[in-house]
């Protein structure tokens, strides 16, 4: 899949194995670089949703329309389609076998906040 970033910064900080490390950490920088090459590695949403370490799973509530993949407890790796328009099935759900592009918005721990 095709991978962009929310924005310049944050797409900085997962460019490069330094700033990474950097900024979250041996250890978490070295998941997001391990899940972000699995993303990109990914014909489609739906193949990544195969993966189990990843757990890719839809979120809802407020974050409804995102997805994660979880990096080193408790954080996650929070994603959205970026597909123009976002594939949709009938029932108003994404439709992760055609979503090809997907925007990186965070990386957080969202149970946390």
């Amino acid at each position: 899949m095709e991978i962009v970033f929310r924005n310049a910064k944050l797409a900085k900080q997962c460019s490069s194995a330094k700033d990474c490390d950097r900024q979250y950490g041996d250890q978490l920088g070295k998941k997001i670089r391990q899940r972000l090459a699995d993303l990109s590695a990914a014909e489609t949403l739906g193949d990544v949703s195969k993966l189990p370490p990843a757990r890719c799973h839809a979120l809802s509530a407020d974050r409804e329309g995102q997805f994660a993949v979880d990096l080193k407890q408790p954080y996650r790796l929070i994603f959205e389609p970026a597909d123009e328009p976002v594939p949709g099935k009938p029932d108003g759900s994404v439709d992760q076998g055609r979503v090809t592009r997907i925007r990186i918005v965070e990386i957080t721990d969202y149970h946390g906040r």
